[in-house]
């Protein structure tokens, strides 16, 4: 005979905490891999339905573009700056 789960009043079903951490015999690694992929496959979706995108998802893209193009202007600008300093040696 199975034993039935307790019944409590303030329960609402709501997940407090997530149980599923490294080191526990129940962890799931692939967990997080998974929840990403069907989060791809919903904004996929969307686009394809021509929805637009959240608020927060228009700030977030926006500021993965403006830190990627951050990136490259600080790379050129560390190229012309070990340019200009070699240049600089030489003529020394």
């Amino acid at each position: 005979m199975a034993r039935k789960p307790k019944q409590y009043d303030d329960d609402d079903g709501r997940t407090i905490a997530n149980m599923n951490v490294e080191g526990m015999p129940w962890y799931d690694a692939n967990m997080k891999r998974q929840n990403r992929a069907e989060a791809r496959a919903e904004l996929a979706d969307r686009v394809a339905r021509g929805e637009a995108l959240t608020g927060r998802e228009t700030l977030r893209y926006t500021l993965y573009s403006v830190l990627a193009g951050l990136t490259v202007v600080g790379f050129i600008a560390g190229g012309v700056c070990i340019f200009i300093l070699i240049l600089y040696l030489l003529w020394k």
